[in-house]
């Protein structure tokens, strides 16, 4: 038996069509709440029917404006805990802040604790998330910290594309073991883009393509995608070095500003994404694809519901 009594799946609004596809995964109907902000500005939160000792799960990826999504995050998660719920699960899909994970300059702050900080003291038991920038972001916690990957997704997606010489590439030092997992699921060979980001602005000085990718067609691998300017860069450089074809996943679109204008304009193949973050129709330009992870996160909620190993998931 369960741990804890009946399961209830609640959203905010920052992605209310992840929670209801993995309530429909899971077989069950989406948790009554009401979320809203008064004129004032404040954030109001009801929960519609009874959680009490019940197993609760909380869907809030911090998409934008990512400070209001985490607001509503910490207001659901103390309301949860009033109303007694049995366990309250924090459901991350994306986890906003993850590049401040240092200090890697003077005076400034590691934000990505600072939230976390927030997300426990608010009351979570538990937090669910995909793919961390950084993996020590976990170690921020106090409670424990479920990591799911859509490696796997991403990587069937390419396997089934049938690629002829493809080459797995990270687009930075520090996404090389990322890049590497997906260079054994798809069969090809790893090569690293070595590169120097200029200060705080999203603009990159490209140094050098480790490993042989002339004639190849390149899979970047990388956690997000943002503006779009470390894609792009990455693109002129192995397109310099004799790349045919380019494709790039990325687990999370985040795609801010005119990212999508700057992708169609682009000799990238394509780019795929996952909802982790709702991706509008107007940015899916012909070039975006979006895969549902809502098959993962619903199936990790179960596991964690029942007790179950989610580790075994991607066993």
């Amino acid at each position: 038996m369960p741990p804890f009594e009946e399961m209830r799946v609640f959203t905010g609004n920052a992605h209310p069509d992840l929670a209801r596809s993995i309530c429909d995964y899971l077989g069950i109907p989406l948790g009554e709440a009401d979320v809203f902000k008064f004129a004032n500005g404040n954030t109001f939160v009801q929960f519609g029917e009874n959680i009490r000792q019940c197993d609760v799960f909380l869907v809030q990826p911090f998409a934008l404006p990512v400070n209001d999504a985490i607001m509503e995050l910490l207001i659901m998660i103390d309301a949860a805990k009033r109303a007694s719920a049995g366990r309250i699960t924090a459901v991350i899909p994306y986890y906003a802040y993850g590049r401040t994970d240092k200090k890697d300059q003077p005076r400034v702050p590691i934000t990505a604790r600072l939230v976390a900080d927030l997300i426990t003291t608010a009351g979570a038991d538990r937090a669910l998330t995909i793919d961390l920038h950084a993996g020590q972001i976990q170690g921020f916690f106090s409670i424990p910290v479920d990591e799911l990957t859509a490696l796997p997704l991403l990587s069937r997606y390419m396997v089934d594309k049938e690629l002829k010489k493809p080459v797995a590439v990270a687009v930075d030092i520090g996404g090389t073991k990322r890049a590497r997992n997906m260079a054994e699921r798809i069969g090809a060979p790893l090569a690293i883009v070595e590169k120097r980001r200029m200060g705080n602005e999203d603009k990159l000085e490209t140094l050098n393509v480790i490993g042989d990718v002339e004639g190849r067609i390149a899979v970047m691998i990388d956690d997000e995608v943002a503006t779009g300017g470390s894609l792009l860069s990455t693109i002129d450089a192995l397109r310099e070095r004799g790349v045919t074809e380019v494709y790039a996943c990325c687990t999370h679109g985040v795609l801010s500003g005119n990212a999508a204008e700057r992708i169609a304009a682009s000799p990238i193949k394509e780019l795929v994404v996952t909802d982790t973050l709702p991706v509008d129709e107007n940015k899916r330009n012909g070039k975006t694809t979006v895969l549902s992870v809502a098959p993962i996160l619903g199936e990790a909620i179960h596991r964690i519901h029942h007790g179950l190993s989610v580790g075994a998931m991607f066993e």
